[in-house]
């Protein structure tokens, strides 16, 4: 390669840097925007960038720009990323898991890193990551105990470092998916009391589990959906005892996020938006 080709891909590179610095840069100003009509605290809905299919270059020049929460929507996609990127970086899973892929997940990635699970609406999965988290919360437990040994011993420690968990963090944290749009292709429980439903029993069986909210993806142009959350939220709340603040409302996309955010979303999903469009080619 010429030395004219080197200087055109490091300004092509240099270009698309700045295109991803530049779309979060205006995506946040349009969350401020909004938020300030709306007389909302300023930092009170979170981005997630929506990353799925993006190269890791792509994600790290994210990264760069200051953002920090990303969501993935494919299992092996998320491990192999948490891998490459940066460990001060917080996961969010948005797409369909299937149960026998909670396991390998949550062991990959810890508590620390994964900060929530979005799409949680049956009790299988729900188990299944209880069961996961638990595992890994006494696989950290024990080796926080035979590092603390073998330091009282003078012995080199082994087993590599320990995660320091916050008491947020001592749990996974979930939120339950609500198919506000009664769309087949769209996952999640069906209705209001089936959410409910969902939430006492995840409550009342999943201990290593936290409910941080609500999700949903709705259809396009029918923000009626964000509607249809919201009051969930309310019952979910009351069943949990808890304060409807309290649960999160991650709803609102790329084409729709600042109709989101003035019906009460907390946690916008914007991907297409930051990276530009997806490529599935290589995507069953």
């Amino acid at each position: 390669m010429s030395s004219s080709d080197n200087t055109t891909k490091s300004s092509n590179e240099a270009a698309d840097d700045s295109i991803i610095a530049a779309n979060i840069a205006s995506v946040k100003s349009h969350i401020l925007e909004t938020l300030q009509e709306c007389n909302r605290s300023p930092d009170s809905v979170r981005l997630v960038a929506v990353s799925k299919t993006k190269p890791v270059e792509m994600l790290m020049e994210a990264y760069h720009a200051g953002q920090r929460h990303f969501g993935e929507n494919y299992a092996q996609e998320l491990i192999q990323k948490a891998e490459d990127m940066p460990s001060d970086i917080k996961w969010h899973f948005i797409g369909p898991l299937q149960s026998n892929k909670a396991g390998p997940l949550v062991k990959s990635l810890g508590l620390k890193k994964l900060v929530c699970v979005e799409t949680v609406s049956t009790i299988k999965l729900a188990l299944k990551l209880n069961h996961a988290a638990g595992v890994w919360l006494e696989q950290q437990q024990q080796q926080q105990q035979q590092q603390q040994q073998q330091k009282e011993e003078g012995q080199q420690q082994e087993g590599g470092d320990i995660v320091v968990l916050g008491e947020n963090e001592k749990k996974l944290g979930i939120y339950i998916q609500v198919n506000t749009s009664g769309e087949e292709t769209k996952s999640g429980v069906s209705n209001e009391k089936e959410c409910v439903d969902l939430a006492k029993e995840i409550a009342a069986s999943c201990p290593n589990l936290r409910i941080d909210g609500l999700m949903t993806i709705g259809a396009p142009g029918d923000f009626s959906c964000f509607d249809l959350l919201v009051e969930c939220r309310k019952s979910v709340a009351e069943v949990l005892s808890v304060n409807v603040d309290s649960l999160e409302l991650s709803m609102g996309m790329s084409g729709d996020y600042v109709e989101a955010i003035q019906r009460g979303a907390t946690s916008v999903r914007v991907g297409s938006t930051i990276f530009g469009a997806r490529d599935y080619s290589s995507k069953k």
